[in-house]
């Protein structure tokens, strides 16, 4: 029996992961769940699921925790604050994590799991941009797994061959890989036409069901670019061998390219429980509720095109981040979270997400970062220099 802890379990990912976890009680048990601040939310998942421990991020919300735990007449132990997430995910209470918390928020817990040697289901891409060689090198160090639950990646880690255990996969003879992109919701649309659109139009995706910051991700391609920097780390690939494609049926998840030209590709219906259940089961195929795909039925045809770079300018500075190494990617992450948030607060407008990006990473771009805590400086500079920038703007 595999006990999991679902970090972010009251997101999508985490309905996500615990719809699988219920559809195989004898192999899987949600042991942990945690939640930021929805105490009722949290509670009712925990009387659906009743996990032996339950924390809420929120340090003020405890005592709501336990008097809602105490009123279902659960015996979930209630705990609170970030401290307690990562005491939790490193002890014998899980062997299995679901980093599922949105942004660098989660870097945390998930360096916390990795450091303890547990099996990770990386669905926090962020902890790898800001920080991906030392969660990878803690990962080696104690033996973690990470299984990766981007869809994304998720095809990838399919398509390479086993090396060396379960989790590390064998890139000898690979000349490329490409991440497959859907366009988001403005797959299509010039730059110009894009300067009035809303947080609503921004988080209609076409294809996918997820949370705002991740749907204007989307949007903006800049989930494709922080998804080109998590590649790099978890798959040890060069940049110039990693690629984007645009595919708006969102049938093909990746692809992986080899030197004699064959090409593997993993498909599936656009739905994140099948990457969840191969991150919670492999190498063991597990029941996901997920339906087989049916290509007749979804129109019998597959498109691919070029990303539009002038319209969406978010996943060319997510190159020249990854290129640019040292504190690059957490000052891209930094400004982008920093501008999401004020664009879904309506306080600047779609394009300038890109631009406070790019202006945060002309001014801080070039510190050197080489351990947590320089990164973690370049992070919160990043996020001082990007509420300037938004304030100048608003």
């Amino acid at each position: 029996m595999r006990r999991v802890a679902v970090v972010g379990a009251t997101g999508s990912i985490g309905a996500s992961a615990l719809d699988v976890i219920a559809r195989n009680p004898g192999r899987l048990a949600a042991s942990v769940l945690v939640a930021g601040r929805n105490v009722d939310a949290l509670v009712a998942l925990c009387a659906t699921h009743r996990p032996e421990h339950a924390v809420i991020a929120d340090p003020s919300l405890l005592g709501a925790l336990r008097d809602g735990l105490q009123a279902n007449r659960l015996s979930t132990q209630a705990h609170a604050g970030m401290a307690a997430i990562d005491a939790l995910v490193a002890s014998d209470a899980c062997d299995t994590v679901v980093a599922a918390i949105v942004g660098a928020a989660g870097l945390d817990s998930t360096l916390a799991a990795a450091r303890a040697g547990k099996r990770i289901a990386l669905a926090n891409k962020e902890s790898l941009v800001l920080a991906g060689a030392l969660v990878m090198e803690a990962a080696r160090e104690s033996g973690a797994a990470i299984v990766p639950v981007d869809s994304e990646h998720n095809a990838i880690f399919q398509c390479l061959p086993a090396r060396d255990g379960l989790a590390a996969r064998d890139t000898r003879g690979l000349r490329r890989i490409v991440l497959t992109a859907s366009g988001g919701p403005f797959r299509g649309r010039s730059r110009a036409s894009l300067a009035d659109v809303t947080p609503e139009q921004a988080i209609a995706h076409p294809r996918w069901s997820m949370g705002p910051k991740i749907s204007v991700d989307s949007a903006t391609l800049m989930n494709k670019g922080l998804e080109v920097i998590e590649a790099h780390h978890l798959f040890g690939v060069a940049p110039a061998a990693i690629d984007v494609l645009v595919h708006p049926q969102s049938l093909v998840h990746s692809l992986v390219e080899f030197v004699d030209g064959s090409t593997l590709a993993q498909l599936g219906l656009p739905d994140m429980r099948t990457a969840l259940a191969v991150g919670l089961g492999w190498p063991e195929r597990l029941e996901s509720g997920v339906g087989g795909l049916d290509l007749v039925a979804q129109g019998g045809r597959l498109d691919f095109e070029a990303p539009d770079l002038d319209a969406f300018p978010c996943l060319r500075l997510a190159f020249e981040a990854l290129a640019a190494g040292g504190a690059a990617p957490a000052v891209l992450n930094a400004a982008n979270e920093v501008a999401v948030e004020a664009f879904l607060a309506r306080r600047i407008g779609f394009l300038d997400i890109a631009g406070v990006v790019a202006d945060s990473l002309e001014a801080l771009g070039a510190q050197a970062a080489v351990d947590l805590p320089s990164l973690l400086d370049a992070d919160r500079l990043a996020r001082e220099h990007a509420i300037r920038r938004v304030e100048a703007l608003a």
